[in-house]
């Protein structure tokens, strides 16, 4: 990260896709050209942050117009933001805006991709305009706590699944990991975490308020890792971030000291 390595803390960051990385310089299109001129009022001679999937740059901003920010490329380092694995948390939707909490939360803690689940016991139902709006809104927020947390890139929301096709597409992962209120203690929760290694994706199933109903757990006994997290009965957004901690920390304990 050589010279900008005190300044990092303290930049604004933006995200572009690798179509608009140049060789010497990014153009940022779209609301952060808005943002950067008349929110952030920024000039040139400006240093930001921009990543795209592959790419985490250092920039100056060269130019800016109306329809877009130049920015010269001054550094750049391999992405090391991002968890070893890619995990997937299929959440069963909560009521109220639990949901815009789990989503900051998880992002901040590595999450890959989240996908909101309907199931059995989940008090909200949510039609197909609804789920839409509410997915746009849910985006929004994973993106703000990707640049809040210095993300290397944006986790997606996706579109709500129904339970079946959720299972289906987790099965695609490496390991399926479903934390469960009625499940044997920590030791077997200790020895499901030793099992995850590093550059597996692994999906984690996370029950709504009402919990999963015994035709659900029993289809995902099938192909997954059923663990505790505690004595105590957790509310799903606090199991949710619970699960996610616990991955971090056995992902990157484990990859720590290997670069």
């Amino acid at each position: 990260m050589g010279q900008h390595h005190g300044e990092e803390i303290n930049m604004y960051q933006f995200f572009v896709d690798d179509c608009q990385i140049g060789k010497e310089y990014v153009t940022i299109t779209g609301s952060d050209v808005n943002h950067i001129k008349n929110v952030l009022r920024m000039r040139p001679g400006e240093k930001i942050r921009v990543s795209s999937s592959s790419r985490d740059m250092f920039c100056e901003i060269a130019e800016l117009t109306d329809d877009f920010v130049q920015a010269d490329i001054l550094d750049e380092e391999a992405p090391d933001t991002e968890l070893p694995s890619r995990i997937y948390l299929f959440q069963g939707l909560p009521k109220g805006d639990r949901m815009e909490y789990i989503i900051q939360k998880s992002v901040e803690l590595g999450v890959y991709e989240i996908i909101p689940v309907a199931m059995k016991y989940c008090v909200v139902k949510l039609d197909a305009k609804k789920a839409g709006n509410k997915v746009k809104r849910w985006q929004a927020i994973s993106e703000s706590a990707a640049k809040q947390s210095k993300r290397s890139r944006i986790p997606e929301v996706h579109a709500v699944m129904n339970f079946k096709d959720a299972v289906e597409y987790a099965k695609l992962q490496d390991m399926i990991l479903v934390p469960y209120e009625n499940e044997r203690g920590m030791e077997a929760t200790r020895e499901a975490l030793k099992k995850v290694k590093p550059g597996q994706s692994i999906s984690v199933f996370i029950g709504p308020e009402g919990g999963f109903s015994e035709e659900e757990i029993d289809a995902l006994r099938q192909d997954a890792e059923v663990l505790s997290l505690g004595k105590r009965i957790l509310r799903t957004d606090t199991a949710a971030i619970c699960a996610m901690s616990m991955l971090m920390l056995e992902l990157e304990e484990k990859t720590e000291g290997e670069c």
